[in-house]
């Protein structure tokens, strides 16, 4: 009997593996073609059931879709990726959110002392935040892909200065730029090597 292909053991078909995983590449360039607001809507209503730690939810994005918006962002961008940002037709800066907490009384409401805990423990919440937030950042890059559109995260860019254009300092940190789009025929980069299985898993 013939060992079964590892894509043969997964609940989702092939096609779709294809699609979130085994096809999709970070994209550099994109056709003109406009995002509406209700796919990013909808992109939003999938990934928000992404786990975080006692649902603490610290994701925070901001769209930047206007032509001023835009023109404030690129300088804080690399050299290099301002010109794929500019062109692109969705950005999204995607930020944690270290005052999360005070949303848990509503997130997280059958342990009531949850919001005091983490007020209690500066490090700890921000620790935290990170964390999650990052999470909710992988899921967010495959809520794109199943909507059938190309994401291009970035983290060469400013964190402060993204910080300072776009949100609140005082509880807010810039964590990455997601261009978003359709991909144009030369979108891609070459596929590089992944490591394998044995290279990475050990069992104990």
């Amino acid at each position: 009997m013939t060992e079964p292909r590892t894509a043969d053991l997964l609940a989702l078909d092939p096609e779709a593996q294809d699609l979130l995983f085994r096809e999709a590449r970070t994209a550099n360039a994109f056709t003109d073609e406009p995002v509406a607001e209700e796919q990013l809507q909808a992109i939003y209503d999938l990934v928000k059931w992404a786990p975080t730690s006692m649902n603490i939810q610290p994701l925070r994005v901001v769209l930047v879709q206007s032509g001023e918006a835009r023109e404030r962002l690129l300088p804080h961008l690399a050299e290099g990726n301002r010109a794929k940002t500019g062109s692109a037709p969705a950005v999204a800066v995607l930020a944690v959110d270290t005052e999360f907490h005070e949303e848990l009384p509503r997130t997280f409401p059958h342990v009531p002392a949850a919001k005091d805990m983490f007020a209690a423990d500066d490090d700890f919440r921000c620790r935290a935040g990170e964390l999650n937030a990052a999470l909710q950042v992988g899921y967010f890059i495959l809520g794109v892909r199943a909507a059938g559109l190309a994401a291009g995260p970035m983290t060469g860019f400013d964190t402060d200065g993204v910080t300072r254009e776009f949100l609140d300092p005082n509880r807010q940190r810039a964590l990455v730029v997601v261009n978003i789009g359709y991909p144009a025929e030369d979108a891609w980069a070459h596929r590089l090597p992944r490591l394998d299985y044995d290279e990475v898993v050990t069992t104990v």
